[in-house]
């Protein structure tokens, strides 16, 4: 039983996404402490790299202030021993597959689980070539998050099949961000994965209003915000973390709002 679906066992979900390291890995830590205690069911932990391929400029910018900061995969692990001496939600790493390859995929996956990280989301590794890492994460016990985005059409199936931990439901084309509106038809993705694995699917890209997370929280068991958390910290620096669990608190409220 993936450990990642507890997240989902209380009702709808509201999972925010942080980068490691920005500003500083202190900061993140007391941040996911209090992002837990404000209604977080399951955190995403960005490793930071140099080419995020999927993300907007709000989290481009946070990867490139960590990685000023001379912030290494080996220092968010550490920070996770510590955050695991408290934080009992699931936790899963968003990354890219450069930063596994360098580290080694066997080595990368097996401090994932002798630390407590329940799963990876890679979103530069396409369905067809997930092999090379689904093998490596079976066997260490690491759910490996499939994404599914509104062109997936006729593999949504395909990719529910063989999804692990929850499926990641983009809501929007392009890169991350906040958006103002939308249009996507996110109640008929899900339906399309639930028809062939009774997975959890939450949805993200550009959800920032408690509003937005309401309505997508009616279509979907779980919402992902991360642009928005993002924002937070460049805007507040070392002063974010009652920032950070204030909008934690409202957004978690707007998605139950649904239970």
């Amino acid at each position: 039983m993936s450990n990642i679906k507890k997240a989902f066992d209380h009702g709808k979900a509201f999972i925010p996404f942080i980068t490691c390291g920005d500003p500083t890995l202190d900061l993140t830590k007391k941040a996911v402490i209090e992002m837990e205690k404000a209604g977080a069911d399951l955190i995403e932990l960005g490793i930071p790299f140099s080419d995020p391929t999927a993300e907007g400029p709000v989290i481009q910018e946070a990867n490139i202030r960590a990685l000023k900061n001379k912030v290494t995969t080996d220092h968010v692990f550490d920070m996770v021993r510590e955050l695991r001496q408290t934080v009992k939600i699931p936790l899963v790493f968003m990354t890219y597959a450069n930063v596994i390859f360098s580290y080694g995929a066997e080595r990368f996956m097996k401090t994932c689980q002798e630390i407590g990280i329940d799963g990876v989301i890679l979103p530069d590794i396409p369905f067809e070539e997930k092999e090379e890492f689904d093998g490596v994460c079976k066997q260490y016990g690491v759910d490996l998050v499939s994404m599914i985005a509104p062109t997936s059409e006729e593999r949504i199936g395909m990719i529910a099949k063989e999804a692990n931990g929850f499926v990641y439901c983009v809501s929007s084309l392009g890169v991350t961000g906040v958006r103002s509106n939308i249009t996507t038809d996110i109640g008929a993705m899900v339906k399309k994965v639930k028809e062939v694995n009774d997975i959890p699917c939450a949805v993200g890209f550009g959800i920032s209003t408690p509003e937005q997370a309401e309505k997508m929280g009616a279509q979907a068991d779980g919402v992902i915000v991360g642009s928005a958390i993002v924002k937070i910290c460049a805007q507040y620096g070392e002063e974010a973390v009652p920032h950070l669990s204030k909008y934690v608190k409202e957004m978690k409220e707007a998605v139950s709002k649904n239970n």
